[in-house]
């Protein structure tokens, strides 16, 4: 990956400072799922929020006030998914982060162009390549202090930032083994047409029916689960949860506290996109 020197100084003074106090109470408060990490993630996820928060232009908008509260409680959410990575990136082709206070209805021309969107419908967030994150701060705040519901709009929508880049959201993010490559298009697809199956029959589910939209919200549905119920996706989908144990290096099964998620099928939320 390119990585200019000049960012990796600024990023080395920024993480030569002490980290914030009142930052670990935010953790604390309202990202519980920090509880559940080895202390060597913990540091690890500590350094990329700091790095994201730093970097990523926010917005507050519909009168949302932007304070360390929300950009340490969304930094740290998003971030998880890189727990793994061993690089210095922290999504550095984002472009603004645009937090509203609640679900809100966008405009035609702010709708992703590839959701289509009910008119009028409120949604909870949004993503585009290379262009803005739209969250609801209630929904992201939520998402944080219940980390084992499988509901988490920044999750879902920083799955999305990475399944696009390539430039397309289509369900595959880039595959950087050769037993990923090898394995990852057949397992999507089973798993893609099992999702569809069971919601046509109204079957329950562990993952929300709202993956059944396109492989795109499979992939972002899916990683909300795997890393809040990643005991349910482990026995219900064993296949999906070893490809993206693969992918996200990472397992979360083996965090202790993670181990206590619960045992029913999940019921459908607010539609994100």
């Amino acid at each position: 990956m390119i990585f200019d020197w000049g960012k990796k100084r600024r990023r080395a003074k920024l993480l030569a400072e002490p980290f914030p106090e009142p930052w670990l109470a935010i953790l604390g408060d309202d990202v519980r799922q920090y509880a559940c990490l080895t202390e060597p993630q913990q540091d690890r996820l500590r350094d990329k929020l700091r790095i994201f928060a730093a970097e990523r232009r926010w917005e507050g908008c519909g009168g949302q006030v932007i304070d360390d509260r929300v950009r340490v409680t969304i930094a740290a959410q998003a971030c998880l998914l890189l727990l793994g990575m061993e690089d210095d990136w922290c999504f550095d082709h984002v472009g603004d982060i645009l937090v509203y206070p609640d679900a809100v209805s966008l405009p035609p021309e702010m709708q992703h162009q590839m959701i289509v969107e009910e008119e009028g419908v409120p949604i909870s967030g949004q993503a585009w390549y290379g262009g803005p994150v739209i969250l609801s701060w209630s929904h992201a705040l939520s998402g944080g202090r219940h980390p084992h519901d499988g509901h988490n709009v920044v999750l879902h929508e920083f799955a999305h930032q990475l399944d696009a880049l390539d430039g397309e959201m289509g369900g595959t993010p880039p595959l950087t083994t050769p037993h990923l490559r090898d394995t990852w298009h057949g397992v999507i697809e089973s798993e893609y047409a099992r999702v569809c199956r069971m919601v046509d029959r109204g079957m329950p589910m562990v993952l929300d029916e709202y993956a059944s939209a396109s492989r795109a919200e499979l992939f972002a549905v899916a990683t909300e689960h795997f890393f809040e119920q990643p005991l349910l996706v482990r026995r219900h989908h064993p296949e999906l949860y070893a490809v993206f144990r693969e992918f996200y290096r990472l397992d979360p099964h083996e965090w202790p506290q993670c181990r206590r998620a619960p045992r029913g099928m999940v019921t459908p939320r607010g539609q994100s996109s």
